[in-house]
């Protein structure tokens, strides 16, 4: 691949990102592409961010979940439990914790998904709707909002964990990941430029962060990865990163996956939240 300094983004490269745009793909798509094709990351954002205009970026809302680290604590109260501060990281915004789930917790949660697992799905932005996606080799099970008693614990422990109210946060997805399952790296949030989002906003508008816990310890691999800084969390079971993006832009080096689980199962349980109260 050429060097950074030797990709030139030149008239023609502006157009052709100016044609899959028009033609319905999503920033992140079109991204995607172009690292394909051996364009460096930093230049191909930047020539999508000459295509799309950063003079009017969507404004980010007044407040966004987190925890309370002024002073920077070891350790902060959330509800019921105290939780450790693992690492921390400014951008993009990531809090490794330990101990926000005992191991009872784990294993009673993974025990309940077992019953309803089914191959996870992606949400299909072009319509809204969600669908079976190669990218992602896991299983999956949801439990709504308060479903059950160690659901709403958890909830309460999260609300008060990252300061945002517990409506506004989706239902608790928890997936299994076995040998060689992974999910490719993506964005959480919703791509507002894609024709199926305005379906997935009309419930509690845009997602603002996400909290992965983790609900057992593989013996290799599964780390949750951030391609753009370097950054691997190893999954051990108890403790969680979380994650936040102020807008729905790739800017916030937010792009995420999981990596291939070698020895094991990996079993995590995502919490996504809303900027308002999802119903």
């Amino acid at each position: 691949m050429p060097a950074m300094g030797a990709q030139i983004i030149t008239v023609e490269l502006r157009r052709w990102i100016a044609e899959q745009r028009r033609a319905g793909l999503s920033d992140e798509a079109v991204l995607d592409a172009m690292i394909a094709s051996g364009w460096h990351r930093d230049v191909a954002r930047g020539a999508l961010e000459e295509v799309r205009g950063k003079a009017a970026p969507r404004a980010a809302p007044r407040e966004m979940p987190q925890p309370a680290l002024a002073g920077a604590p070891n350790s902060i109260r959330a509800d019921d439990r105290e939780v450790q501060i693992l690492g921390a990281m400014t951008n993009p915004r990531v809090v490794v914790f330990g101990s926000l789930l005992d191991a009872a917790e784990c294993g009673e949660l993974a025990a309940l998904a077992r019953e309803r697992l089914v191959r996870a799905e992606t949400v299909e932005m072009d319509t809204g709707s969600s669908e079976v996606n190669p990218a992602r080799t896991s299983e999956g099970a949801f439990f709504e909002r308060g479903e059950n008693p160690l659901v709403a614990r958890i909830e309460a422990r999260i609300a008060a964990l990252l300061h945002w109210p517990v409506e506004n946060g989706e239902g608790i997805q928890v997936l299994r990941y076995q040998p060689g399952a992974e999910y490719k790296p993506h964005y959480d949030y919703f791509d507002p430029a894609a024709p199926g989002a305005a379906a997935m906003l009309q419930r509690g508008g845009q997602r603002v962060a996400s909290l992965v816990m983790y609900l057992s310890t593989p013996q290799r691999g599964g780390a949750t990865i951030f391609p753009d800084v370097g950054l691997e969390v190893m999954p051990v079971r108890g403790n969680a990163v979380f994650f936040a993006y102020e807008t729905a832009h790739p800017d916030t080096a937010t792009l995420h996956g999981s990596a291939p689980v070698r020895e094991g199962e990996k079993w995590v349980a995502t919490k996504w939240l809303r900027e308002g109260r999802f119903d």
